[in-house]
């Protein structure tokens, strides 16, 4: 097989490149600069041909965006979290109003688990919760104990909770978590 020879750009490409370049302010990069023949003036294209430019600018933006709240660390108090709720939540005297006990799940299984139990929480408007993982019989502790934490820093739970924390210092295997009160919509609801 024969490469194809390298056909050149006819004089209209030419004329409606520099028109381009010349309106979207574009640069070739060094090295690439496209020779153009002054000898012979490029016919200006017509005016049909040429699409609008195209405004790359981001939009203005109206309104600041909201931050992502802040990742949630079993047993490290979160900002904006008052002392005196944080330590009753550390020293287990928030009692869980619910219970998800994850013992004898699948990984796959207790993420989904989770995610409905936390969802289902907040909606019927409750402010603590208790998730048993089970200290797990490794010395790292179990795969759902380690991969909670992962699971309650994701997009679509990060917004329920306020803190986590272990009720107590020497079992490992249960988190209590403190959810954000649901907010109303706009009819007051």
């Amino acid at each position: 097989m024969r490469p194809r020879p390298r056909r050149g750009l006819t004089a209209e490409d030419r004329a409606l490149w520099q028109a381009y370049t010349v309106r979207a302010a574009v640069a070739p990069l060094p090295g690439k600069a496209l020779a153009i023949a002054m000898a012979e003036p490029a016919p200006p294209p017509p005016s049909a041909a040429l699409p609008p430019p195209v405004d790359h600018r981001p939009a203005p933006r109206t309104s600041t965006p909201s931050r992502p709240p802040p990742e949630i660390q079993v047993g490290a108090a979160p900002p904006g979290l008052d002392t005196r709720r944080w330590k009753a939540l550390r020293r287990g005297q928030t009692a869980p109003e619910r219970t998800l006990d994850l013992h004898g799940r699948r990984a796959h299984e207790a993420h989904g688990a989770v995610r409905r139990f936390l969802t289902d929480a907040q909606a019927d408007g409750l402010r603590c919760v208790a998730i048993v993982t089970g200290k797990g019989s490794s010395l790292e502790g179990g795969v759902l104990r380690r991969e909670l934490p992962h699971w309650l820093n994701a997009p679509e739970l990060r917004g329920l909770l306020l803190g986590a924390a272990h009720p107590h210092a020497t079992n490992s295997g249960a988190v209590h978590l403190l959810l954000r009160r649901r907010r109303s919509g706009p009819a007051g609801r």
